[in-house]
């Protein structure tokens, strides 16, 4: 019989506090379809708002809740300003979203239903 290792709850606590934080920031609605289209790769803000359809002002505002939790990053090259995942956390679950919310199932594939 194996012995467990028994959890540090702060340890836990600590992490819980970090995935609930991250979840809270996933439950907006354009800002999860901005990392959805990040997790593809890097974008400028102009591709951003085309892939995604929101306004500049509202991709502006979703941008810096992003920015400041740390979920994605920058880099400017001559007037465009490129934004990347920089959470590897917030890329793991955009993948597991995508797997199970975007992957056709062969039920949807036949009923003509796509992400």
């Amino acid at each position: 019989m194996l012995t467990e290792t028994p959890i540090d709850l702060e340890s836990l606590r600590r992490s819980a506090d970090s995935a609930c934080r991250l979840m809270k920031v996933l439950s907006n609605p354009d800002r999860l379809l901005l990392l959805c289209q990040l997790s593809q790769g890097e974008k400028r803000v102009g591709e951003l708002e085309a892939l995604v359809g929101i306004s500049q002002p509202t991709l502006s505002q979703q941008l810096g809740v992003l920015r400041e939790e740390g979920l994605v990053s920058t880099r400017r090259e001559g007037k465009n300003i490129y934004y990347q995942i920089a959470s590897p956390q917030a890329l793991a679950v955009m993948n597991v979203l995508f797997e199970q919310f975007c992957v056709p199932s062969p039920a949807t594939t036949e009923e003509g239903g796509t992400c």
